[in-house]
C-alpha cells in the first residue's frame, strides 16, 4: 500500500524573537559586507533568545490547533520530527507535551529523527498508522535550533542556518474527499555519512569528554561542496523513480516544496529537475536553512499565501545527512 487517504488538516509556525540580518552575520564571521548574502541568498534568519525547542514546538502546535478548531482531546499522538533534540533524555515530544500544558497529559509522544528529512519521514511513517485507524488525529512537530551548534570557523555553513518551528495536524480524509499521499520514497547513501555531522554528544564521544581541545567535535561540520556533488548526481534518477508508474511529470505539480538548503541547492533543484519559478516554494531568503522545520514551514507559508488549494498536487523533496534523499507526492 503506497497511497494513503490522509489529510493535512492545519499548520502552524513559530519564529524566534531574535531577527538576525546577513550584515550581522558578516560582522560575526569577519567577512566583507555582502559576503553572506552573496553566498547563501539569506537576508534574514532568526536565532533563539530565551526559547527552547519544546517551547517553539508548542507555540507552533497551538497555532495549528487554533487553525483546525481542535482541542487536546482530539489529538491521539504527538510526534516530534527533528534533527536537534532538546536533550538526550527524555524524548523532545514529551517536553513539547509538557510545554503545551496538563490538558495534554496522557497522549502518546515520541521522536523521529532523520535530520533534515525528519518531518518527511515522520509524515510517511505515521500516515500508515492514521490510515489504519491506529490514530485518528496526529500532531507532528518540527522545531530546530541550529544556532547553538554552529561552528563560526566554518563560515559557509554558519552563514546559512536559522532556528524556528512548524507543526502540522494530520487526520484521515473524509468520505468523498480527495486528499491523499500518493507515493513516498527514501534512499540513503552511507558513503556520504561523514559529509554532514556533529561527532560529539552521543555514546562514541560522550558529553563528559568535552573540553576546549575537543570542542570542534561537538559543533556542526558540513562539506557543502561534496554534498552538492552527490545530490547533483543522484537527484534526477531519484525523482524519476519516484514519479515512475504514477503517470505524472513535473508539470503536474502545482508546487514543489523542497528542504530549504543553500542557494546552490535551490539552483540545482530547478535546473536538474525542470521546476519553474512559479512552482518552487522558496523561503530560504527570509528563514535560512531551518533543518527539518524547513519543509513544514514551506508548507505553512504555501497555505498562508494561497499558493496551494485543496486538490492541488504537490511534491515535498529534500536531502539530509546520511546522505539521504526523500520525496513525497501528495494531493492537498
Amino acid at each position: 500500500m503506497d497511497t494513503r487517504r490522509v489529510k493535512i488538516l492545519a499548520t502552524g509556525k513559530y519564529m524566534p524573537k531574535r531577527k538576525v540580518t546577513s550584515e550581522e552575520i558578516d560582522r560575526l564571521l569577519g567577512v566583507p559586507e555582502g559576503w553572506v548574502y552573496k553566498k547563501t541568498d539569506v537576508s534574514v534568519r532568526y536565532f533563539i533568545d530565551d526559547e527552547t525547542s519544546s517551547y517553539m514546538g508548542a507555540e507552533a502546535a497551538k497555532e495549528a490547533m487554533k487553525s483546525a478548531g481542535l482541542c487536546p482531546k482530539d489529538i491521539d499522538c504527538i510526534v516530534y520530527a527533528s534533527g536537534t533534540a532538546e536533550q538526550p533524555i527524555p524524548c523532545t515530544a514529551a517536553l513539547v507535551q509538557k510545554a503545551l500544558g496538563p490538558e495534554w497529559h496522557g497522549i502518546p509522544s515520541f521522536d523521529i529523527n532523520s535530520t533534515c528529512l525528519s518531518f518527511l519521514a515522520g509524515l510517511d511513517v505515521m500516515s500508515y498508522l492514521v490510515e489504519a485507524g491506529r490514530y485518528g488525529k496526529l500532531l507532528l512537530v518540527s522545531a530546530e535550533i541550529a544556532s547553538t551548534g554552529l561552528n563560526w570557523d566554518d563560515k559557509e555553513s554558519a552563514a546559512l542556518f536559522g532556528d524556528g518551528a512548524a507543526a502540522v495536524i494530520v487526520g484521515r480524509t473524509e468520505e468523498g474527499g480527495g486528499s491523499k499521499i500518493i507515493r513516498t520514497a527514501f534512499n540513503t547513501y552511507a558513503n556520504g555519512a561523514r559529509l554532514s555531522e556533529i561527532r560529539g554528544g552521543g555514546t562514541r564521544l560522550h558529553a563528559g569528554q568535552f573540553s576546549e581541545s575537543t570542542r570542534e567535535h561537538y559543533l556542526f561540520r558540513m562539506d557543502g561542496q561534496a554534498i552538492f556533488r552527490m545530490a547533483y548526481k543522484l537527484l534526477p534518477d531519484f525523482v524519476s523513480s519516484l514519479l515512475a508508474g504514477t503517470g505524472m511529470s513535473m508539470d503536474d505539480f502545482r508546487l514543489v516544496i523542497p528542504h530549504q538548503g543553500s542557494a546552490m541547492a535551490m539552483r540545482l533543484i530547478r535546473k536538474k529537475l525542470g521546476i519553474t519559478e512559479d512552482q518552487l516554494m522558496y523561503i530560504t531568503p527570509d528563514h535560512g536553512n531551518t533543518i527539518a522545520a524547513s519543509i513544514p514551514m514551506g508548507l505553512h507559508e504555501a497555505i498562508r499565501r494561497s499558493r496551494i488549494n485543496r486538490g492541488d498536487r504537490i511534491l515535498l523533496l529534500g536531502t539530509s545527512a546520511g546522505l539521504s534523499l526523500g520525496g513525497m507526492i501528495l494531493e492537498y
